[in-house]
């Protein structure tokens, strides 16, 4: 229920929200920077593809610098093109594809008549002088003027200038006529688009009249010439004509004045629409935009809002209806038609909240008893089925809901999750990945056979939840990470070699456990390092009992589907579907192989093409064991101790699972290994003798044999 009340009260926010829309009877305002940049620079506004940081502007050409006087209290923060030197930028408009600028004012002296050149925009691209929006103005006394492009070999204009006598109000009203200024147009860009204006030339010839100033009766013209790209909508207005004329003929400097200049950029001045259309990044991501090849002064392409849509076309959502003006009484009909469908809705909610409750109610009470049946049945005592039950909900408090961030790993029967019990006691948690008969099975076998366990090197099992289709099992938690994460690292040195006979003896110790001494003979079938967990201590913890099968204790064997990790499977087991205690054996030896080499045998092949196992047993069979052995267990141990642990490692791989020791032989030779560093002949012979007596077909060894066999064994 509190979720409904949650909802009321968004629904509410809502209401007030759109009532207050509604009052302020304004359109909503579009984004139009990149969400955590910076959007505006005093009163100016930076639109995205424009930006004052990386990642917020769309290429070098785009960055924007928003400069603050911190030694002038109350100085308004200006916005400067490029990093921070560069001309002072006035407004930026996404929809014209332009940016007003702060232009600049160029001086000339009487006495030079040499060709200048003059730079528009010291950063060039993707800007240029906009044609259509700028006039190119000449100020002073006494000279003809021709200007040229960059490139080009004729001028574009050839204006002349003088000053006859007349007064600061003539001047006022005057045009550009010659009367103290003349002024030209901005040559368009040449057919087919390209080529604005970025810099240009300019050559004047002094008359000589009035060369040094007008008549004494205008003592206030001290100036040369200037040179000034102006916006032609501010040059049109009489006032800022006079105001800078009388500022460079009277004074000779413009300083205070802010005279602007049009450019015209383009968000990408290499290619067309067509060209862009073919790439996933043409920059127009707002779903009612569009690109339009650029008709201003710059090359390349722009994008554009579709028509009845207004905002930022390079940002997603950017392009928004106009739309959203609101008139009274609309809002009053709004807010109740808010709040009957608030209504509504709250008891659509409660019903769909009710029904869900009391399905997934009935569905776990259906889990519960059908998993309670399944596990009864593989348990002879009910009493520790009983003790053993989990709650869903604990579990799901537990691990945050099986929080993605709470996975430690998996196996093939399920994934792993890290949980906290209500009494703080860490856990960790299997889930199964599929919901099949199989995984439910499976995971109710690994129940029944972990509750007859009771061994320190092997996994221990607290209980189960049953409330599920496939149970989930609760496990002490291990928090040192599997065997096979220790092993294959991308370092040189792994585990040492002490640590890794010690794991070999523990896995083994549990291994022989499970063979003989449970209540039933336990078969592991997917014994592997990536199902050996390690403890603080490095102590290894045997894993993952999902495809375990119990055999009687009259019976040699059981045929079965074949179940195992590939690299590690038992091909005896693989060819004739019966498994015994010696495919354990086989999975075991091929860990002690990569526990010797640090190779995955899942993966490795020699370079002839050959497994890891088939590779090893050529190398130990033809004594180059040095040629496979990993070089940290050459360098921490003597020669002997390797080969006689490769020799164990040999005898369990053998074909023949009669020809294989038990696992309990192999327990007892690795503790003699800790014990004493014999010399590998002694061993060796051992090794045979075990061989000889592993030929005999029954599972079953003699206590008799076990005592004789240990007299040799080192203590």
């Amino acid at each position: 229920m509190r979720y409904l009340i949650v909802v009321a009260a968004l629904l509410l926010q809502l209401v007030a929200t759109a009532v207050a829309v509604a009052a302020s009877d304004a359109p909503a305002s579009a984004n139009i920077a990149r969400p955590g940049c910076e959007s505006k620079c005093g009163k100016i506004e930076i639109p995205y593809p424009f930006g004052t940081t990386p990642g917020c502007y769309h290429s070098p050409g785009f960055l924007v610098t928003c400069y603050r006087n911190t030694s002038k209290k109350g100085d308004e923060p200006k916005l400067l093109l490029g990093g921070g030197d560069g001309r002072q930028v006035l407004h930026i408009s996404v929809q014209n594809s332009t940016m007003r600028i702060s232009s600049e004012v160029w001086f000339v002296t009487v006495r030079d008549t040499s060709m200048k050149s003059f730079t528009v925009l010291p950063s060039g691209r993707p800007y240029v002088l906009s044609a259509a929006g700028n006039r190119l103005v000449h100020i002073g006394c006494g000279f003809a003027a021709s200007s040229w492009t960059a490139q080009g070999e004729r001028p574009f204009n050839t204006c002349s200038s003088s000053c006859p006598e007349h007064t600061p109000e003539k001047i006022r009203h005057s045009t550009c006529d010659g009367m103290g200024c003349c002024d030209a147009p901005i040559p368009a860009p040449p057919a087919g688009g390209g080529g604005g204006l970025t810099s240009f030339r300019a050559q004047f010839q002094w008359t000589g009249k009035n060369r040094t100033g007008c008549p004494t009766t205008s003592p206030w013209i001290t100036s040369d010439a200037s040179v000034v790209a102006v916006a032609g909508e501010w040059w049109r207005d009489a006032n800022n004509r006079f105001m800078l004329k009388m500022s460079l003929l009277a004074v000779g400097h413009a300083s205070g004045i802010v005279i602007p200049a049009i450019l015209d950029w383009a968000y990408d001045d290499s290619s067309t629409c067509a060209e862009a259309a073919k790439r996933s990044d043409s920059g127009c991501v707002s779903k009612h935009s569009e690109c339009v090849d650029s008709t201003g002064s710059a090359s390349g392409y722009v994008c554009r809002c579709l028509r009845g849509y207004e905002g930022n076309p390079y940002l997603s959502d950017g392009c928004q209806s106009p739309r959203n003006r609101r008139h009274f009484p609309a809002w009053i009909i709004f807010a109740m038609g808010v709040g009957i469908g608030m209504c509504l809705l709250l008891l659509v909610l409660a019903i769909i909240f009710a029904t869900k409750k009391l399905k997934a109610k009935k569905m776990r009470e259906h889990f519960f008893k059908q998993n309670r049946g399944l596990l009864l049945q593989q348990l002879v005592d009910k009493d520790i089925a009983e003790r053993m039950i989990f709650g869903l909900e604990e579990l799901e408090e537990a691990t945050n809901k099986f929080d993605k961030a709470r996975i430690l790993g998996g196996g093939g029967h399920g994934t792993v999750y890290k949980g906290i019990l209500s009494d703080q006691h860490v856990v960790a948690i299997k889930k199964s990945k599929l919901v099949i008969q199989r995984e439910i099975d499976g995971f109710i076998n690994e129940v029944a056979i972990l509750t007859q366990i009771n061994h320190r090197n092997v996994v221990k099992l607290f209980g189960c939840c049953l409330e599920t289709e496939v149970p989930l099992l609760v496990y002490e938690f291990i928090p040192n990470g599997t065997l096979y994460a220790h092993l294959h690292v991308d370092s040189p040195i792994s585990i040492p070699w002490k640590d890794r006979l010690r794991i070999a003896f523990e896995v083994a110790s549990s291994l022989a456990y499970l063979h003989s001494e449970a209540t039933i003979s336990i078969v592991h079938r997917d014994i592997k390092t990536s199902n050996i967990l390690l403890d603080d201590h490095l102590t290894a913890k045997v894993s993952d009992f999902g495809a375990s099968r119990g055999i009687a204790i009259d019976k040699s064997g059981v045929t079965t589907a074949v179940q195992g990790t590939y690299g590690y499977l038992d091909p005896e087991y693989f060819y004739t579907k019966r498994l015994t205690e010696k495919s354990d054996v086989y999975s075991y030896g091929v860990m002690l192989v990569e526990l010797l080499t640090r190779k995955k045998p899942t993966a490795n092949m020699s370079l002839e093409g050959i497994s890891l196992v088939a590779h090893f047993m050529l190398l130990q069979s033809n004594g180059r064991l040095s040629e496979i052995v990993d070089a940290q267990v050459i360098l921490e141990e003597e020669e002997h101790e390797v080969m006689q642990v490769a020799a164990i490692a040999a005898l369990c791989l053998q074909m023949k699972g009669d020809d294989r020791p038990t696992m309990r032989h192999v327990e007892m030779r690795l503790q003699g290994l800790q014990s004493s560093n014999n010399n590998f002949q002694k061993n060796q012979g051992v090794l045979q003798m075990v061989n000889v007596e592993e030929n005999i077909s029954t599972r079953r060894y003699s206590l008799e044999r076990e005592i004789l066999l240990s007299t040799t064994l080192p203590r």
